[in-house]
C-alpha cells in the first residue's frame, strides 16, 4: 500500500486524510500490522481501485480450491455408485 500511495504521490498526511484514520495508524497499515481494522485496509484498496481485483477474487468461479472439492467429492459419489452397480 506504502507503494501505491508514493506512486499516486501522496504524503501520508493527505492519505491518512482520505483514510480517516492517523497517520501512525497509516504507518502501521503499510507495514502490514493486522491490529489495523479490516475496514481500513478495505477503503485503502477501494482509494487504489483494487477493489475490482477483489471482487474477482472473490468471485466463486475463480475458487480453484472449492472446485477441486467440488470434483473430488463428484469422483467419488460416482465410485460409490459404479462399485453398488457391480
Amino acid at each position: 500500500m506504502a507503494i501505491a500511495r508514493k506512486r499516486r504521490r501522496q504524503s501520508m498526511e493527505a492519505w491518512a486524510t482520505r483514510l480517516q484514520v492517523s497517520v501512525p495508524t497509516l504507518r502501521r497499515m503499510e507495514k502490514g500490522d493486522p491490529s489495523v481494522a479490516a475496514g481500513v485496509y478495505l477503503t485503502a484498496a477501494w482509494l487504489m481501485n483494487a477493489h475490482l481485483a477483489m471482487a474477482s477474487a472473490t468471485d466463486p468461479k475463480e475458487d480453484l480450491a472449492a472446485l477441486e472439492q467440488e470434483i473430488h467429492a463428484a469422483k467419488q459419489r460416482y465410485a460409490s455408485k459404479a462399485s453398488a452397480h457391480e
